[in-house]
């Protein structure tokens, strides 16, 4: 029971499951990426305003000669505090304040601000060991005093200043960030547009290949399966054919003696008994065709002889059946690539078919066509026979799935096989009570 549920179980589905895995892990790696990059923007441009208010700070502090004041040696002249005045006036400076290596506010854009001293400040540290530091106002500190209610967000930059290859002191500067983040928005939201269609755009290709994969690996099972299965049908056929043909010969001959000699009330007999040998024939025949490797190359070949040829022999049989055929052959001069035995073996299984539909009469049309450009001739077989039921019509194609009740189920996977060998197709369509349509689509010669 288990060996049965384990060899029933669904196929794996991997076109579904790459495209839930496959989007859940390509979506994951582009929101990563997508925010580690945003965060480096981000910080990479803050940085780099700083540094630049930093290499100004520092360049206008040589030319006054500003490490006196620093130190404590000398006062304040006007160009130093003017100097000042023009960094609390920057463009979206919300204050400026001066520390000295002591940690004490020496001069500030907030005269209230002048000689005090706060407690623990890491950034204001490692700029006094030397280092550039910005910070968010995520966290209220002391210094902010005064500024907070009225300025909103802030960002902090801590710009050492240099003198003689020591630090000689810091400048604070609390900045407005808006027209800032504005610009790294705008860069941002370019970000996580190119990333995501870089990520759709990968997704959309692997999906493809993995798609077509996924075709082809289905289709080449398929083949093994069906080469498997022709293996063994071969094999089976061979014997089959050496054990029952020469004793069908035999029947035949002694039913065609019987025929000539028989009264009337026996001759219907002899001739139902032809037709089973005829049928047995065509079995064992279809059979050897189907489990036999192809060989040869494709000629050209006139369908309308193909058909000629078909119709005159089966010509008494759709007579005895009562069946009309109606042949509108619109292109009788056009070659098509193919076998003419293989193609007259096509044609006799379908007609075989459409004859056995019409078991009380009926009509057949046959008509050649060109319906689009490309080089493929149509052949349509129209019958007016029983149809086929629905859920047997997936399987008319496959080995051994005849939905007729004295049927081999070898005739029209035959047809398919042949056809596509030479680049050709069929298609079906029925509907019980509706009669069949057959497509048989042909590879025009060149």
């Amino acid at each position: 029971m288990h060996s049965q549920e384990a060899g029933m179980q669904r196929p794996f589905q991997l076109t579904r499951w790459f495209a839930l895995i496959g989007l859940a892990a390509i979506a994951a790696v582009t929101i990563a990426s997508s925010l580690l990059l945003s965060r480096f923007l981000m910080g990479n441009m803050l940085y780099r305003d700083a540094a630049i208010s930093m290499e100004f700070v520092r360049s206008i502090a040589a030319v006054q000669e500003a490490r006196g004041y620093f130190t404590g040696e000398r006062a304040a002249d006007r160009n130093l505090v003017e100097f000042f005045n023009h960094i609390s006036t920057m463009p979206h400076v919300l204050r400026a304040n001066v520390f000295s290596q002591e940690r004490k506010i020496i001069w500030s854009s907030d005269a209230k601000l002048i000689g005090r001293t706060f407690g623990r400040n890491p950034e204001l540290e490692a700029a006094l060991n030397g280092n550039l530091r910005i910070t968010d106002a995520g966290s209220w500190k002391p210094e902010h005093l005064f500024l907070e209610g009225s300025a909103g967000r802030f960002v902090e930059q801590y710009l050492p200043v240099h003198s003689q290859g020591e630090v000689i002191g810091v400048v604070e500067v609390y900045k407005d960030p808006r027209m800032l983040i504005s610009s790294i928005s705008e860069g941002l939201r370019w970000v996580w547009a190119c990333s995501f269609a870089g990520g759709a755009f990968l997704f959309a290709v692997l999906f493809w290949l993995v798609r077509r994969a996924d075709r082809i690996i289905r289709s080449q099972q398929t083949r093994l399966v069906e080469s498997e299965s022709l293996a063994a049908v071969g094999a089976m056929t061979s014997a089959i054919a050496h054990g029952i043909r020469n004793p069908l010969a035999s029947i035949r001959s002694s039913a065609e003696l019987e025929l000539e000699s028989a009264p009337a009330i026996r001759r219907e007999t002899c001739e139902d008994i032809l037709a089973e040998v005829d049928r047995l024939e065509r079995w064992i025949r279809d059979l050897l065709a189907y489990s036999l490797p192809e060989t040869g190359e494709p000629e050209d070949v006139r369908v309308s002889d193909v058909l000629h040829d078909s119709l005159a022999e089966f010509s008494d049989a759709f007579l005895r059946k009562n069946i009309a055929v109606n042949w509108v052959d619109r292109h009788p001069s056009v070659q098509v690539l193919g076998d003419r035995g293989l193609l007259t073996q096509v044609f006799n299984s379908l007609l075989t078919n459409a004859m056995e539909a019409m078991p009380a009469g009926g009509s057949l049309t046959i008509e050649t066509s060109f319906p689009e450009r490309g080089g493929l001739l149509r052949v349509r077989l129209t019958d007016t026979g029983v149809g086929i039921q629905q859920e047997a019509l997936s399987d008319v194609f496959l080995p051994f799935r005849s939905s007729k009740r004295t049927g081999l189920g070898v005739g029209l996977p035959l047809a398919k096989r042949i056809l596509e060998r030479f680049g050709g197709s069929i298609r079906l369509a029925s509907a019980p009570g509706c009669g069949t349509t057959v497509d048989v689509h042909l590879l025009e010669a060149r």
